[in-house]
């Protein structure tokens, strides 16, 4: 009785062989889920050990991802020697290839997301790059899908070499014609990623300066010390020598100053005491050195270099008016005179 049981055919394959497909499924299977929990414990331990997050994220996917991608594929492969018609081994091929896309593009989408988060709290993005890369992160996903769905569409037998060609030279073409503008596009996306410089930043280009108001995708918009405003192309400024002052943690300035040559040797040498007991008394200013530099034409010449420890130009510039008064009152005190442009005409009398 049992054994004509076994032996009786369903759909060209005997009860036997269901039940041999069966067994063989679900030792695979409990072989998958022992080593799942030793694997997956073992992982966690590790990731928990560690400060870092990918580690957290590959745990993840191995439980969410791979472990379920493994069991649909014992699954096939137990069925695998069971013999079916045509109908139904192209809906177990098709239901396959459909999970390992969606398992795949999950995977893929999830690690763009952990990119883009981990991004967010490593670096302090403004609004406007955290768009831009959200942005990008939907373009990369919907190209994934893109993807995903022509190669579905190979294997469901669909020919799309042709669609693929026409594609391609019309993406080629349109590149041709908008060759400028991709630059543009594509140096927008450097500005974002790279940092050269931010919305709110001092910047110096050439002989051109102004704060950064507004990153575009073709255009930089700068606003002049003079109120108007400068456009630049993003291209243009990628190429370009770029000075960011307000990235600047400290000003280093060097100025001279000039005496009259009839300063004496003893005054001369007090004049680099002077102007370091005056930068000694400067708040957000750090004295570097003073020296006699140069006989001038008509002025003996001393140089002055000292660190502004901060970038604000309104504030250097506080300090070096304050420094110029105090020069002028402790020269007066000492009766130090400074130097101006003078011409000594000598005549000679001859009878």
């Amino acid at each position: 009785m049992l054994k004509n049981l076994i032996s009786q055919n369903i759909f060209q394959n005997t009860v036997g062989e269901y039940l041999f497909s069966l067994c063989a499924f679900l030792f695979l299977f409990a072989v998958i889920w022992i080593v799942k929990i030793i694997l997956v414990k073992r992982l966690e331990k590790w990731a928990s050990a560690t400060k870092t997050k990918i580690d957290d994220f590959i745990v993840m996917h191995v439980r969410k991802t791979i472990i379920p991608l493994v069991i649909v594929g014992a699954f096939i492969l137990s069925i695998d020697n069971l013999k079916a018609n045509e109908t139904v081994t192209q809906i177990i091929h098709i239901g396959g290839i459909l999970f390992f896309i969606f398992m795949s593009l999950k995977f893929l989408m999830s690690f763009f997301d952990y990119f883009l988060d981990t991004y967010f709290k490593k670096n302090n993005t403004t609004e406007t790059r955290q768009r831009t890369l959200k942005w990008i992160s939907a373009a990369i996903k919907t190209s994934l899908i893109g993807i995903a769905v022509v190669v579905l569409l190979d294997n469901l037998g669909i020919k799309i070499s042709t669609l693929v060609a026409g594609l391609g030279i019309g993406g080629v073409a349109v590149a041709l014609a908008s060759q400028a503008i991709l630059g543009d596009l594509f140096s927008f996306f450097v500005i974002m990623f790279d940092r050269p410089f931010e919305k709110g930043d001092f910047i110096v280009v050439d002989d051109m300066m102004g704060t950064v108001e507004r990153i575009g995708i073709k255009t930089t918009r700068l606003r002049s010390l003079g109120g108007e405003e400068l456009i630049f192309s993003n291209t243009a400024l990628t190429n370009a020598r770029v000075r960011n002052y307000k990235r600047m943690a400290r000003r280093r300035v060097v100025f001279k100053l000039s005496v009259t040559y009839g300063t004496s040797l003893e005054k001369m040498k007090q004049i680099p005491e002077i102007i370091k007991n005056i930068l000694d008394t400067e708040n957000d200013a750090v004295f570097d050195r003073a020296h006699f530099f140069a006989y001038g034409d008509s002025a003996l010449i001393y140089e002055v270099v000292y660190n502004v420890l901060t970038s604000d130009y309104n504030r250097y510039m506080d300090i070096q008016q304050d420094i110029n008064f105090k020069i002028k009152e402790e020269f007066e005190k000492h009766n130090i005179k400074f130097a101006h442009p003078t011409q000594t005409l000598f005549i000679n009398k001859t009878n």
